[in-house]
């Protein structure tokens, strides 16, 4: 495990590390009601796909605490659900907890809450697992000496383990193997240069920041072996949802012949979608590309499209990670199998 986490329960509050504040102050909350973990959500104190789907959990839990009107909490739980749109980790977490509300609403209260407590914290320790598992997974792929370009922030700020696509990254490093990782800035709200880097440099990673426009002029001097990224929704082809500039180092990886890596947990995997076209990409607050912290760095009055995801195609992905095993795009959909492709490194 890490010297940090994402997203904890702590008896009776949830504790968030508010990653709005990082590099620059390590600060956890207390939130003791589910609009403060709705508030959390919305404005990225807590992200990263799975750490949202955890949060949402406790944020039932939370509601829970405040009411014994289960017909009241039903609408709270769809409340939580619609705090973001993208991460299927979020709606897969309240479609659990709604669960266990039905199985127990005749209950009391008390016992409600604690049934919704076991299932939040279930979600918790299975995320945790997955990313042992992830690591071990994607460790399998990356050779000693390998050259790593990654996207956004998809460690342990990013989940309730060691996190998505860092984990095989962790393992390697930890393993031994001389490694060497470039982490996107990811604009416009610089998760890899506040979030990515500070992760990377606490384990003692080699890594070098890079503007998100240099991954292209990287790859095409040879100076990258292998993109890895997360998700925060795999569609039932194969299609991905993931931060905003995802698609365009996909492309440029397809035309260097860079091999491009998709780590996510099988609670990521929407079969209900069929392809990227079903799936609803988030517009952020315009403000966060004209300001940075309050400082204004654009025209006052300027248009502004600011989409938080993009959608890579499954033909430009070569493998799928997860805790299943190794897959092509595609494959992933056989639920139960762990029918892992044969290591490429054998």
């Amino acid at each position: 495990m890490m010297s940090y986490y994402s997203v904890k329960w702590l008896g009776d509050h949830l504790s968030i590390l508010d990653q709005t504040l990082l590099p620059n102050e390590e600060k956890y909350l207390r939130l003791t009601n589910y609009r403060d973990v709705i508030e959390a959500i919305k404005s990225l104190r807590v992200r990263g796909a799975p750490a949202i789907g955890v949060a949402a959990a406790y944020a039932g839990v939370l509601a829970a605490m405040e009411t014994s009107d289960t017909a009241l909490l039903s609408h709270t739980l769809e409340e939580i659900r619609k705090s973001r749109p993208t991460a299927v980790n979020l709606m897969w977490a309240i479609d659990r907890i709604s669960s266990i509300l039905k199985q127990n609403s005749a209950k009391p209260q008390a016992e409600i809450v604690d049934a919704l407590l076991q299932e939040a914290d279930k979600i918790f320790h299975e995320d945790v697992a997955m990313c042992a598992a992830m690591g071990k997974n994607g460790n399998r792929l990356i050779k000693d000496g390998s050259a790593i370009l990654t996207h956004c922030n998809t460690g342990a700020l990013a989940t309730a383990g060691i996190g998505t696509a860092l984990a095989p990254i962790f393992a390697a490093h930890r393993q031994g193997k001389k490694i060497k990782v470039y982490a996107g800035e990811t604009r416009p709200l610089l998760q890899g240069a506040r979030l990515t880097m500070w992760e990377l440099m606490k384990e003692g990673v080699d890594a070098t920041l890079v503007c998100d426009s240099a991954a292209a002029f990287l790859m095409s001097r040879r100076k990258i072996d292998m993109v890895v990224v997360g998700a925060d929704r795999i569609a039932r082809n194969g299609d991905v949802a993931n931060k905003i500039g995802t698609l365009s180092i996909a492309i440029a990886a397809s035309k260097f012949s860079v091999p491009f890596y998709v780590v996510a947990p099988s609670s990521t995997f929407d079969f209900d979608t069929l392809d990227g076209s079903g799936v609803e990409i988030e517009e952020r607050d315009p403000s966060e590309i004209t300001k940075f912290r309050g400082v204004a760095i654009a025209p006052d009055g300027v248009k502004v499209f600011s989409p938080a995801f993009d959608i890579t195609p499954a033909y430009l992905i070569t493998r799928i990670i997860s805790e299943k095993g190794v897959f092509e795009p595609g494959q992933h959909t056989i639920r139960r199998k762990s029918a892992a492709i044969a290591d490429e490194n054998t």
